[in-house]
Order: C-alpha cells, then structure tokens, then sequence
C-alpha cells in the first residue's frame, strides 16, 4: 500500500516515557515551565518516531504524547468549550473487575468558535522528525455531544441546536484546512460514540439526557461529514471507534449492527479503525455494509493485555473477516492506542513494541507488503 491505512497501521497513541511523565509532574509542580515541558515532549516524540520507524511502520503518529486525554486537549482550544467535571461510569477490566472513572465531559458554554490552530505545530514537528506519512489523531466533533446532551450546552449561546451542530462542523473545517495547509494528508477522527451506540447500557444512558439513540448515528454522520467536507481529495481521512480505554478497562460492549449501515455507507471518511480484538466487539457480519472503495482496518490485536496473540490466530481471524470484507480492502492494527489516556494501559513497553511487530508481521504474510 503505498497510501494510508496501511496494510500494518496503528491507532495512534503510545506508552508515554517515564522521563516524559516525570517532566509533566515537573510542570503541574511549577517547577519547569511550558517551554521545557516541550522539550521534553520533543525529545520523547522524537523517540518514539524511530522507535515506529524501527519496526517498519509507514503511518507514524506522535504518540499522543502532548495529552493528559485524547480529547480533551484539543476540544478545549476551541472557543465555547469549558470542562465541567465528569460522568461516573463503571469501566471493565478482564477479569471481571471493575474500575471506577469519571471521563471529563466538556461543556458548551457559548458560542464555538476556532479561534487558533490546535495542532499545527504539532503536525509540523512530527513532520520534520520522520520522511515517512504522518498521522495526525483529533477526537471527532461528536464528542462535544454524547456525553452531555442537551444540558451541556448554553441555551443562551444555542437556543437551536442545529446552529450548534453548524458551528461545530465549521470549528473542524478551519482547524482541517490549517492542517491541510501544513502539510497533513492522514487524519483520523477518534470516535467513542458511535461504538457506545452499540451498547444497550449506553443507548439507555443517552435516552436519560433526552437523546434517541436511532437517531443519533445518522446526526454524527451529518455533523463528522460536514467537519471534513472541504478536506483535501489528498487527505485520507479516517475514523477510529473506541469502546473506552482507560488502564486496560473498557466501558461499552457489543457489535457494530446497530450503526453499520449509516458508519460505512453514510458517514464520508476512506477508512475506520475498528475494535475487533474480543467477543465484546460481536462478529464480522457487520462488515457485510462496507462499499467498495473504503479499507476497514481491523484491531486483532489487544493494547489491554500484554499477552502476545500468536500469527496463525490473528490471521485466522482475518481470514473470517474476509468472510464479509474484500481482502483488498482490509488492513490490520492493534484495537485501540496503547494510551488513550497519560495513564496508559497496564502493559510494558517491551510488550508494546512485540504487540506492533505482530502486526507487521501478519500484514507482510497476509498482503505481501505494507
């Protein structure tokens, strides 16, 4: 493949360094200020783009190395956009355990607005350290909806909610097209609620804040395809679903049939990165839905467990994929970032580093290249 997603890809986020969270510690102390925290930063991005490089990767990302959240960073450099606490929700760990955790809900407090660019010089760090494709990851526009609802945006500000839903889309086309601008051809939405869709625990929590969990797939569609409309005919863009990954614990099951037919055939993006990596994911059928011309890269391997998937189980499992989805148009990934959050999953570095390998691996027997 010589455009992304690439036949081995990855999600995006990487175990952040113990150098880099001890330099973040430095600075919430006051100790070091933003311009030594940044070079912390670039040290450890510099890092792990030769440790990608290294083990044969063609879409290199930064590790999400600048975020405490995967969202939350960005969504709150828009205009509007406030933090306001959390939702308490019960997340599942192998095991049967459970974990306590809040995720941050954002608050829409006025009008939304780009009133800078949010990851531009970010882009062009990356850039600049690697001659090989940079991935940019953004959360998706959805994000400032599902969590709160209604009550987490202002009346005031938006008495009409499809005026909200237009300020979103027109945010993500500014901050598309500085990206764009830069350089940045590989951009990839990170979605959580078109997967919690697919659970009836989470349909119900959205009923309580006074959503219709039929409707809203069709909604985000409307909302992500207007955000990239202007995008480049270049730019790959593509959109991963995320079931929660917070320390190797999840908060959604089930498979993707509630949101199939609007995911492939209306939502506008060339790829998906989706979770497929347990039984809480459901079966293949799904992809049944995927027009030609689109690649569904399939997360086998697990970034929770530091367990190592053998060769013949994950292709065996591409080859039941393949069941419903063109070979063609199938590549392969882990199932999530290895740290969605600074926290990051409980796996070690070394594991990580076999886990991205495997995939290389797989993907140079299964398609004969990356």
């Amino acid at each position: 493949m010589h455009k992304p997603p690439f036949r081995a890809d990855h999600v995006g986020s990487f175990l952040r360094p113990a150098a880099l969270i001890a330099a973040r510690a430095e600075f919430k102390a006051g100790r070091i200020d933003a311009a030594a925290l940044r070079e912390a930063e670039d040290v450890a991005i510099r890092d792990v783009v030769a440790l990608q490089e290294s083990l044969g990767l063609q879409g290199i990302t930064d590790g999400e190395f600048r975020r405490t959240y995967f969202h939350t960073d960005f969504l709150l450099q828009l205009d509007g956009i406030e933090e306001a606490g959390g939702t308490q929700v019960k997340f599942h760990q192998h095991g049967g355990r459970e974990l306590e955790y809040a995720p941050p809900v954002m608050k829409v407090s006025g009008r939304v607005s780009h009133a800078q660019d949010i990851q531009r010089r970010d882009y062009e760090f990356l850039a600049s350290c690697t001659d090989r494709t940079p991935k940019v990851t953004i959360p998706s526009p959805t994000m400032l909806h599902f969590r709160g609802g209604r009550e987490a945006i202002d009346e005031a500000a938006y008495p009409d909610l499809d005026q909200f839903y237009e300020d979103i889309s027109a945010a993500y086309r500014a901050e598309i097209a500085s990206l764009a601008d830069a350089g940045c051809r590989y951009l990839q939405l990170d979605d959580t609620n078109l997967a919690y869709l697919c659970d009836e625990t989470q349909r119900e929590n959205a009923r309580r804040r006074g959503m219709d969990p039929d409707a809203l797939p069709k909604l985000y569609a409307r909302i992500i395809n207007d955000a990239i409309r202007d995008a480049p005919e270049d730019m790959v863009t593509a959109v991963h679903l995320c079931r929660g990954n917070f320390r190797s614990s999840w908060a959604a099951e089930g498979g993707y049939e509630p949101v199939a037919e609007v995911l492939f055939n209306e939502l506008a993006v060339d790829a998906y990165f989706l979770e497929y990596d347990d039984p809480r994911s459901g079966d293949f059928a799904p992809l049944r839905h995927v027009p030609k011309g689109k690649t569904v890269v399939l997360g086998l391997v697990t970034t929770k467990l530091g367990e190592l998937e053998s060769v013949d189980d994950v292709k065996r499992r591409i080859d039941a994929a393949a069941e419903y989805l063109p070979l063609e148009q199938a590549a392969l990934s882990p199932q999530c970032g290895f740290s969605s959050t600074v926290h990051g999953n409980d796996i070690e570095l070394e594991q990580q580093s076999a886990k991205m390998r495997l995939v290389v691996e797989v993907a140079e027997q299964v398609w004969g290249s990356l």
